[in-house]
């Protein structure tokens, strides 16, 4: 009867382990940051200003491009973002301090003239602001087939 009852133990201890042992060695799918939409988040390596989902809605012959991102400001201070896109077009977006700032949306557009970009390509840029380090990275070129990002097509 004891030998049944550890026999009983054992058996209930491996199915235990067998079946949640694997969380333990596992990545967990919540630590893993990725970007949630079509766009490119940028390292927060490139300064105290987020950057989030940068896109470049492009017109069907990806000769002009409206460039859409989310910049967060959670400090005190006004900060000013740099932008160098591959293609030589050089720009700047302030952030006032505490603000969440949406490019694209009623706001006054990067319009990114002679892209030479198809959509459905990448795009490289590079984002830094205050003393951040130069962030370089693909940003996707889409078109406007996609019913949301229609009205961005410059």
């Amino acid at each position: 009867m004891k030998s049944r009852l550890i026999a009983s133990l054992v058996v209930g201890a491996a199915l235990v382990l067998g079946t949640s042992g694997c969380s333990l060695i596992s990545a967990h799918a919540t630590t893993i940051d990725y970007s949630a939409a079509e766009g490119t988040n940028v390292p927060d390596e490139s300064g105290p200003v987020q950057i989030r989902n940068t896109v470049i809605v492009a017109n069907d012959e990806g000769t002009e491009g409206n460039f859409l991102a989310a910049f967060i400001n959670n400090t005190t201070e006004t900060y000013v973002v740099h932008i160098d896109f591959a293609d030589g077009v050089a720009e700047q977006v302030i952030v006032p301090a505490g603000t969440v700032k949406s490019l694209g949306e009623n706001a006054d557009p990067i319009l990114i003239r002679g892209l030479d970009t198809d959509p459905g390509a990448v795009l490289s840029a590079s984002f830094q602001s205050g003393d951040g380090v130069t962030s370089v990275v693909s940003v996707p070129v889409l078109g406007g087939e996609l019913e949301y990002l229609a009205p961005f097509v410059p």
